[in-house]
């Protein structure tokens, strides 16, 4: 029951999650894990990732799930950024994460990948995410100018951004737009 314990104090902060390295490193066995996923106390999520079976969703799992599926090092990228904060009516059908590394495992049809490294991380929620306005860039030229320019007016009443990196981005936006009207 203690080691049980030990998955519980993971998960309770990273949205029920808990990785096959994390519960190694807290001395819990590959045997346990699958004991209590057969038991139905964990439910298998992807190759090395548990969830808590009796939790509270929130509308942050998917994320965290996507970026625990990827591995360490990866971060939520570009459009799911936005739709993770609820900014610019962005909902992709996909979450969009970034992995400096290979990934060779087999993930959800769900997750897309991209490869490279985000040199401006942010936490937004407890998930590794690129930085805002990085993320209101890369979205420049698919996510239609009103929205993005909706976005960053939330972005920095919220304080997501501040009102310099706002005024910034509104003029790279109003720029790409009239670049495309050329």
């Amino acid at each position: 029951m203690a080691h049980f314990d030990d998955i519980y104090e993971i998960a309770a902060d990273n949205y029920g999650l808990v990785t096959y390295a994390e519960a190694k490193e807290a001395g819990i066995t590959g045997g346990e894990l699958d004991r209590w996923t057969s038991s139905g106390r964990l439910v298998r999520k992807g190759r090395g990732v548990y969830q808590l079976a009796r939790r509270e969703p929130t509308p942050y799992d998917l994320y965290a799930e996507a970026t625990a599926l990827v591995g360490p090092d990866s971060v939520i990228w570009g459009d799911s950024v936005l739709a993770m904060l609820e900014l610019a009516y962005e909902n992709p059908p996909v979450v969009y994460v970034s992995s400096p590394r290979r990934v060779r495992k087999t993930l959800p049809s769900w997750v897309k990948l991209t490869y490279g490294t985000v040199a401006n991380r942010q936490i937004y929620e407890g998930i590794h995410c690129q930085a805002l306005p990085e993320a209101i860039r890369v979205c420049k030229g698919h996510v239609l100018p009103e929205r993005l320019l909706s976005a960053i007016h939330e972005a920095a009443v919220r304080g997501l951004i501040t009102n310099a990196e706002a005024k910034m981005l509104k003029e790279d936006v109003h720029e790409r737009s009239q670049e495309t009207q050329q």
